[in-house]
């Protein structure tokens, strides 16, 4: 999703988001003497209602009203309520939407709250997520539901090349994929390199030791580590071993055989499972293939604290019962989102290997830089990878202009 209005940011991690929001100007009651806590998400109403519900029976006197908004409209909405300081609550948005509402000053630091419900304890949860809900000191957001990437791979065609439990490093992962193409022949690729998604890169830099900006600001486009990592993702385009400018299925050609690997999102397990029965017992999940380490993305939401309610004890309350192992769960059970909370991973409905994977890349994780400027630097980013890949320029020349890009973007002198 990509923002209409205020400064764009980042959603390629974001398949799906929820935001909750009860009206900040109002704590009128309803019912006879309940209080009323409104709640704005994105999504259908049947993932949240039977929160709502466990939320009001261990609750009385609280109401809490859901209402179901677009995506496409959420945006707008929040920033509607930022300038007229007429808005939620409780907010539960995506991830990389905290550092445009921080820097608005739309969301509260949490560190009161925090301290009063052990639920709210930044060690409960993954800390890739923690990550998410931090601005410039603060904490101001709690981590809900998470997603990361992680590698699928054809059980049977890497076991055929000798990586029957799929590649654990860089090399391994190249050394596959010569190999499958090698086997396979003319049509076959390896794995794709995609180029047109932001966090894929982002991904094998964090992985070969490089930030995309650092602490100071400072961006990091032309460093060694990040120039190595395009030199070493450009190598599968001049190799064969990555489609380059077709409109391969990456499904159907994960089907037939002739892309025997990719890396995804959890919401690629059913989207396989329906479009690909036949292959069902040929495939799994697994954690991706290490550099100096082998870190994925972090997305999904977080539930924060809108500045200008009038019912912020009630809405940290709120917040402490949605970062409960039963709240997550929950979710995850109407939502099929995977939960924020290290101990919900217990649970036996987190069982399946295809999902422990993803809970054990969840482990080692990392935001998006948390900077407003971020999405069009992002942009700007995959603008000069095709210039690179597809176009031919030169990596360096191409990443120092990157990187001025970048620092202007981000106001540096």
């Amino acid at each position: 999703m990509k923002t209409k209005t205020g400064i764009t940011v980042l959603s390629t991690l974001l398949g799906f988001s929820v935001i909750m929001a009860g009206c900040g100007n109002s704590n009128e009651a309803a019912d006879g003497d309940s209080k009323t806590l409104k709640v704005w998400f994105m999504g259908t109403s049947d993932t949240v209602d039977p929160i709502a519900e466990m939320y009001e029976k261990e609750n009385p006197g609280i109401k809490v009203d859901v209402q179901a908004i677009p995506w496409d409209s959420a945006h707008d909405k929040l920033l509607t309520a930022v300038a007229s300081k007429d808005g939620p609550d409780v907010v539960q948005m995506g991830t990389t939407w905290i550092p445009e509402f921080a820097a608005a000053g739309a969301l509260t630091d949490l560190a009161p709250y925090i301290e009063q419900y052990p639920e709210l304890q930044p060690d409960n949860f993954f800390e890739g997520a923690v990550q998410t809900t931090q601005y410039e000191g603060k904490t101001v957001g709690i981590p809900f539901y998470v997603e990361t990437r992680a590698m699928f791979y054809r059980t049977d065609l890497l076991a055929d090349v000798g990586y029957p439990e799929g590649p654990k490093t860089w090399d391994e992962l190249k050394d596959a994929s010569r190999k499958l193409v090698e086997k396979g022949g003319a049509g076959h690729y390896a794995l794709p390199v995609e180029g047109k998604d932001s966090i894929f890169p982002a991904i094998f830099a964090w992985q070969n030791g490089s930030e995309l900006i650092d602490e100071n600001r400072q961006p990091q486009y032309n460093q060694p580590a990040y120039v190595e990592m395009v030199e070493y993702l450009k190598s599968f385009y001049d190799e064969g071993l990555s489609p380059l400018g077709t409109d391969l299925d990456t499904v159907s050609a994960f089907k037939d055989g002739t892309m025997a690997m990719f890396i995804s999102g959890p919401w690629m397990i059913q989207t396989v499972k329906d479009k690909a029965p036949e292959i069902d017992g040929k495939w799994a999940v697994t954690t991706l293939p290490a550099k100096e380490t082998n870190v994925s993305s972090i997305g999904g939401s977080n539930m924060s604290i809108f500045s200008y309610t009038k019912n912020a004890d009630e809405a940290a309350k709120f917040l402490a019962f949605m970062a409960s192992q039963e709240a997550q769960l929950k979710y995850y059970e109407t939502s099929n989102s995977m939960p924020a909370l290290k101990a919900a991973w217990d649970n036996e409905a987190l069982t399946d290997p295809m999902i422990a994977a993803f809970g054990k890349q969840l482990e080692t994780t990392r935001p998006a830089p948390m900077v407003k400027e971020y999405e069009e630097i992002a942009q700007a980013a995959m603008a000069s990878f095709e210039q690179i890949t597809v176009g031919g320029a030169d990596i360096q020349t191409e990443l120092d202009k990157l990187n001025e890009k970048a620092n202007g973007l981000l106001g540096n002198k």
